[in-house]
């Protein structure tokens, strides 16, 4: 791959990370003492805790966006290794075979670590 192409793909990828931190500060807030580096934290409304209903609706979105955090935490790591493949001059190399990820995949999912040929075993 050559360095037009890297810096195409690090482009596609930074924009894709600047997009999940976003959506991810939309349901929480960095915290650097979590592993993940971010929170989940509850919506600003205030609740009667005498109201159950309202109380189970809070536990109930909280739980769905430490659900929808981890699945954004995950892409998050997938693109931070990626962008240090790019750095380490590794990055578009199958890591199941070692031979060149097709651009065609890469194109559709930067941070890509395996081929096609290598998805459905």
């Amino acid at each position: 791959m050559n360095k037009k192409d890297m810096e195409h793909f690090k482009d596609k990828l930074l924009a894709e990370k600047a997009t999940i931190e976003d959506e991810l500060s939309g349901i929480g807030s960095r915290n650097p003492r979590s592993a993940s580096g971010w929170e989940v934290t509850s919506n600003k409304m205030e609740t009667d805790p005498a109201d159950e209903n309202e109380t189970a609706d809070k536990m109930e979105e909280f739980e769905e966006n430490s659900g929808i955090a981890e699945q954004l935490e995950k892409q998050l790591g997938e693109i931070t290794n990626a962008l240090l493949k790019i750095d380490a001059g590794t990055y578009g190399i199958c890591e199941k075979c070692g031979e060149p990820i097709e651009r065609e995949r890469l194109e559709a999912n930067p941070s890509s670590r395996i081929s096609i040929k290598h998805t459905h075993k």
